[in-house]
């Protein structure tokens, strides 16, 4: 390794005026741990440990040769991530101002806004389950399952709406106290 870099986990990275300040073995840890949560429930692997580093990252946002440092994977893996990310809505490329290097940053309001994605395409699921409910026939065995799945999709369409309407205002509240 480099003299002028540091050993992972010493709890300084070279980067502290670009956000890096304060990931250490703990920091580290956490990511790792809460990658493998995502990962265990389906989201790709390196996609999760990008994502779970951009979120305990001091600002919100890194470049990839950061992430690939704290990671310890390339670029090229960064960056398939990073695409992934930012087709879900996960995290934004931007342009640091007055340079070519791109940051990675990942949304304010990342789950709130994952969420209304999934009601949008939880809308477009109702909308093929209801063809397909009379496509198959309503009284038959698979016409059954399809309205059953129709009517949960909807009932959680709905919920969802009224869940999402309770964090804003609570959001808003414990914002205006702090």
């Amino acid at each position: 390794m480099p003299a002028d870099r540091p050993e992972p986990g010493s709890g300084t990275t070279g980067h502290e005026a670009e956000g890096d300040a304060g990931y250490d073995a703990a920091a580290s840890a956490f990511v790792e741990r809460f990658a493998a949560d995502m990962t265990e429930a389906g989201m790709q692997r390196m996609a999760s440990r990008v994502f779970a580093c951009l979120l305990a990252s001091e600002d919100g946002w890194l470049t990839s040769a950061q992430l690939a440092e704290r990671l310890r994977v390339s670029p090229a893996a960064v960056s398939g991530a990073v695409r992934y990310l930012s087709q879900v809505h996960m995290v934004s490329r931007e342009r640091e101002p007055g340079s070519r290097r791109e940051i990675y940053r990942v949304h304010e309001n990342v789950w709130y806004e994952a969420l209304l994605d999934r009601d949008q395409i939880i809308g477009r699921w109702t909308t093929t389950l209801r063809a397909g409910e009379q496509a198959l026939g309503a009284g038959t065995p698979a016409g059954r399952r399809v309205k059953d799945t129709y009517d949960f999709l909807e009932f959680m369409q709905g919920e969802l709406k009224g869940m999402l309407e309770r964090w804003r205002a609570l959001r808003a509240a414990r914002d205006a106290e702090s």
